[in-house]
């Protein structure tokens, strides 16, 4: 499938970051990777780790922007104010484990503290919400284990009717 089809948001959660005490290396990454990846990246935040803003950010994202992927990077460890996965829970209809499960399991191959990340994935309407880790290093290492799978997910999420694994004409 190809990604050029989808629009992405990238949504960094750091404290220091909004209050510009901290540079957002992880989002522009993230930015660049997804629009080399054919995506067409049409908004990017930074904001602290609020669980009620972080939730407004992502409902109206989904709700008026209509963006078919947000990603968002930070709030996904064990800090006190890691909110995110509980934001992003609050605001989806549908879960998918299975992201979140490879995204893990690729980290866990590279370091024990992978198993501290606590990210989820979700469907909200239409969109697809994945929430990665806040370090740069992180973010891309759990971002390339679904990227394969994201054009194809998100054909099926807008109503895509070709069999997995059957050609549609829209493959990259």
């Amino acid at each position: 499938m190809k990604t050029e089809l989808y629009t992405c948001g990238v949504l960094t959660l750091s404290d220091k970051g909004a209050r510009g005490e901290r540079e957002d290396t992880s989002g522009p990454m993230l930015q660049q990777l997804l629009t080399e990846q054919g995506f067409s990246v049409t908004a990017y935040q930074i904001i602290p780790d609020q669980q009620l803003l972080i939730q407004a950010v992502l409902t109206n994202w989904v709700d008026e922007k209509k963006i078919d992927l947000i990603i968002t990077t930070g709030g996904t460890g064990v800090s006190p104010s890691d909110r995110t996965p509980e934001a992003t829970r609050r605001v989806i209809d549908l879960e998918i484990p299975g992201i979140a499960e490879a995204m893990r399991q690729a980290s866990l191959a590279k370091t024990k503290q992978a198993i501290w990340s606590r990210g989820i994935a979700g469907i909200r309407k239409e969109s697809l919400i994945i929430n990665l880790p806040g370090s740069e290093k992180g973010a891309k290492e759990n971002i390339e284990a679904v990227l394969p799978a994201l054009a194809h997910g998100l054909y099926k999420l807008k109503g895509g009717t070709a069999d997995c694994g059957q050609k549609t004409g829209k493959e990259g």
